[in-house]
Order: structure tokens, then sequence, then C-alpha cells
């Protein structure tokens, strides 16, 4: 089979196998990883699956996994780079799947991109089965864009609490059974002393610059592994990213 080209960086999306972006790429792996456990022998929805990673990741222990893209190329990279996903393109606003047909959906690092969260979340309650779980992580509006009324990240439509985001969750007619946060762990919080106080904030100079990586600060974070990474429940308002597991009654 000839290999298949990688989806560009576009700023959207996170994608494997890039160093300068093996830091972003980890963090979001490392929610999948702490997720599996709610996919193991279920029928699963991953809507809005992006480069198709965590798809794959799910698939090691689910019995089926439909990963639902919008954009065709994003879809059809998919398809080719990983067969065992059964790969749907469809809108989130109305999800191309009968009521009550899927054990979980996962909607991870997508919600803020979407202009009618409550709209898709009620999707969500249709499309899953009755005690059906749905799988949410998205970014910490407090940390991730601070001070702010509207999202630093272009590609960002609203952020959200973890107020907010139990708030939406349970006005859907969910219960919450989670509302956890993610975070730096050791390793990460010493990396984040030896780069002036926030590894993430290095890493933003340098994109914004345009300039060369300081080779110190790539070697950083092409070393970045899941298991840097904590999740947990306490002071969620600090976290990084925000991870919700809820019920369909």
């Amino acid at each position: 089979m000839d290999p298949v080209e990688p989806l560009p960086l576009t700023g959207e999306r996170t994608v494997p196998g890039v160093p300068e972006e093996n830091y972003w790429f980890r963090r979001h792996e490392a929610a999948y990883e702490a997720l599996l456990p709610y996919c193991a022998g279920a029928r699963v929805l991953e809507a809005g699956c992006g480069e198709g990673y965590g798809a794959a990741l799910i698939a090691g222990v689910a019995d089926e996994v439909i990963a639902l893209d919008y954009d065709e190329l994003t879809a059809a990279h998919v398809a080719r780079r990983y067969p065992q996903l059964r790969v749907v393109r469809g809108n989130l606003a109305s999800l191309p799947l009968p009521s009550a047909s899927v054990d979980v959906v996962a909607n991870l690092q997508v919600i803020e991109h979407l202009w009618d969260q409550e709209g898709f979340l009620l999707e969500c309650a249709r499309v899953l089965r009755p005690g059906g779980r749905l799988v949410v992580t998205t970014p910490n509006r407090i940390t991730f864009s601070p001070g702010r009324d509207t999202p630093l990240n272009p590609f960002h439509t609203r952020e959200l609490s973890p107020a907010e985001l139990d708030e939406l969750v349970r006005g859907a007619g969910f219960r919450v059974e989670t509302l956890a946060g993610l975070r730096h762990g050791p390793r990460l919080r010493e990396l984040d002393a030896a780069h002036g106080g926030s590894i993430i904030d290095a890493q933003v100079a340098v994109a914004l610059s345009g300039g060369p990586w300081p080779p110190a600060l790539l070697a950083d974070v092409a070393s970045v592994s899941t298991s840097d990474f904590e999740i947990s429940e306490r002071d969620l308002d600090a976290s990084l990213d925000l991870v919700a597991v809820a019920v369909r009654p």
C-alpha cells in the first residue's frame, strides 16, 4: 500500500508525527487514553474525528468506531490511513445516524469550534441509546483565553469554563457523571520552569516570531509523552482542558 500523505497543519487540528506539534498532539492523545475504558466493547461515534488518530485509538478497544468529519479532504484521509474505521462525512449540526444507534459519542477538542453547541448536544442525545455516554474534552476558557471575551484561537467560536460546560451538557438533558481537568504533571512543570515559566508560551512565542525553534525547546517539546499530563477533578478552574463524561437517561 502506498504511504498516506499527512494532513497539513492548519492550526485547526493537531496531527501526529510533527516534532514541533508534539506537545499539542500528546496533550490531546492523553485525553483519548483516559477515556478509552468508556469505549470498550461499544459502538462509538467520534463526532469530529479530525486526522483520525483518536478514532483509531478507540478502535483498539471498541466494537465499532464511526469516524465523522465535515471536511471532504479530512474524511478521505482518514478512510485511507485508518481502514479499521467506518468513515462518514457529515455535519455535526445534523448527525447522519439513526436515533438511539450508538453507545458512546466522543467529541474531543471539537465543541469549541461549533456555532450551535446546544443543538449539537441535542443531536448527541438523539443518537445515543438510553444509558449511553457522551465524552467531551475542550480547552478551559479561563486558562486558554484568560481575561478575554472572545477566543484567542481564530478557529474557536466559543470556549467554555468548567461551570459553563457543566451547564451546557445538563441543559441538553444529560446527567454529568464526571467533570475533570487535564493539567501538567511533574515533568512538564519542570519544563515550564526551564522555559521561562510556561512551555506553552515559549512555543507560542516561536510561532508568532516566525523564526527557527531554539534547539533546547524543540527537543523538550518532541520529548513530551501522554504520561506527562494528569487528569483529576481538583481545582478545575486552573486546568488546561476540561474532560466531561455524561450519561443519556
